[in-house]
């Protein structure tokens, strides 16, 4: 079937929100004529998208789904646009599509979820939390966990990075959060996430969504997976303000530092805005950071000689000195290896938004109501701003090149904003854990591809297999 083809390079003009233009629709492939491309996106949604982007532009109309049950999303593809929906005009573009309000009807109306006063008001309690200085004071904690895994490592050949970065995630983001109450959660987490995950996803990309009360299946699953985990969450929030005296808890947890958070403006967190937080930051913050760890080492180990790259910038740092937040500065290369595993394994590989307004973006109109999708895993991938995109290149984050390039061609964090808060947190955590696991061991693969899948957040579709050599 022939396709009509639009330029990638469409002029850059906008108009404000609620404008009306003579610009023309996006363009999108016609798909299946009953199902539109459904059977694509359930087959390979990441590729489909980047296909799309090929042959139609940097604004695609997709639709999927059986008539009077189907979904519409418009695609936006280039740096520039995805600006202008996260950043520029964020207020036109909300929170408000399903995939959201699957995560908010689960998880809570937390800091991801929340919009407008709520969002705002939590913003302002919870950014303080978060400081540069604050999160630095989490190196050693991060640092010995990984230590931890590294040990249980030894006389083992080879491990799967998919699990073992799973739990070394999971248990520092609860250490974190929980202190010495880690070992409370990590298991009960651990055993009923991917239940949640998995139902918040199917919820999400289903044209049939049956009521939540209905005893189905996949119903009661979710539910008592989320009930074990909000009783947990629950039981410690409880003893944790039990113990409390009315002035700031003695403990640095960030559990106890948002028990304790307030201000005149906002007042405080009760008990359920802190369980909505602590979910988010479990579900958002170690799942996230487990992504960028598998396939940080996966890459290490398929490529030697960014490995041994990375092995000499370890082996310079001073000996038997604790590994802190400063640590982080002396491992520049390290760093890009990093970035880079996040250019090609972004893991929010779909960021989804619904219009207020109609909005033109790259020369095409988005109508008032439609769902709009940011893709960092095709704008990482836009062959305008990335030479030879499918390449593993850490040499594309100096300091040179990052500046000349796009702000918004490299944006696994989002933007604008609601960009996430918890940026230097993942980033000093993965730096300084592959440092660690670096520093012990040289890693080969058997796996040079590694099938992903696009839940709530990306995800390996299987194992990835590391064989271990100890490096002393």
């Amino acid at each position: 079937m022939a396709v009509t083809r639009t330029s990638r390079r469409t002029a850059r003009t906008t108009t404000s929100p609620g404008t009306t233009s003579a610009a023309p629709p996006a363009p999108g492939p016609t798909g299946h004529p009953l199902l539109g491309s459904a059977l694509d996106l359930r087959r390979d949604p990441l590729g489909t998208f980047v296909r799309a982007q090929r042959e139609y532009g940097d604004v695609v109309r997709v639709a999927a789904g059986p008539p009077g049950l189907r979904t519409v999303m418009y695609c936006v593809f280039s740096p520039e646009g995805a600006q202008q929906v996260l950043a520029t005009q964020a207020t036109n573009f909300r929170k408000d599509n399903v995939f959201y309000e699957e995560i908010r009807q689960t998880a809570g109306n937390g800091l991801l979820t929340s919009q407008d006063d709520d969002y705002l008001r939590q913003r302002r309690l919870i950014q303080p939390l978060f400081t540069k200085k604050r999160v630095d004071s989490y190196a050693t904690a991060i640092t010995q966990e990984a230590e931890a895994m590294a040990e249980r490592w030894r006389d083992r050949p080879e491990v799967d990075v998919v699990q073992e970065t799973d739990r070394l995630a999971l248990r520092t983001v609860a250490r974190v959060l929980f202190g010495t109450d880690v070992e409370a959660a990590v298991d009960v987490v651990r055993a009923n996430f991917p239940v949640v995950s998995a139902y918040i996803t199917g919820r999400a990309y289903s044209p049939l969504r049956l009521p939540r009360t209905w005893p189905t299946p996949s119903n009661r699953r979710a539910q008592a997976a989320t009930r074990e985990v909000y009783e947990v969450c629950d039981r410690i929030i409880a003893t944790r303000r039990s113990n409390g005296t009315g002035t700031e808890h003695e403990g640095e947890d960030l559990l106890s530092l948002l028990s304790w958070a307030r201000n005149d403006e906002d007042g405080s967190l009760d008990a359920t805005e802190l369980r909505d937080q602590v979910l988010v930051f479990l579900l958002a913050g170690h799942e996230t950071t487990a992504t960028s760890l598998t396939f940080a080492l996966h890459l290490l180990a398929c490529h030697p000689e960014a490995q041994a790259r990375a092995h000499k910038e370890v082996a310079a740092l001073p000996p038997d000195e604790p590994y802190t937040a400063t640590t982080m500065d002396q491992l520049p290369y390290l760093t890009m290896v990093l970035k880079e595993t996040m250019r090609l394994y972004p893991a929010a590989p779909l960021m989804g938004r619904r219009a207020v307004a109609e909005t033109e973006i790259d020369g095409h109109i988005i109508p008032a109501g439609a769902d709009v999708l940011i893709s960092p895993w095709v704008t990482h991938r836009h062959p305008a701003h990335w030479d030879t995109p499918d390449r593993f290149d850490p040499d594309r984050f100096t300091p040179a090149r990052e500046s000349a390039r796009h702000r918004y061609a490299w944006l696994p964090f989002g933007g604008g904003p609601r960009a996430c808060i918890g940026r230097h947190f993942s980033m000093l955590e993965s730096v300084l854990a592959l440092a660690v696991l670096l520093r012990e061991y040289n890693l080969e693969t058997p796996d040079k591809d590694i099938p992903v899948t696009a839940a709530v957040t990306l995800q390996a579709a299987g194992e990835a297999r590391v064989r271990l050599r100890a490096r002393r």
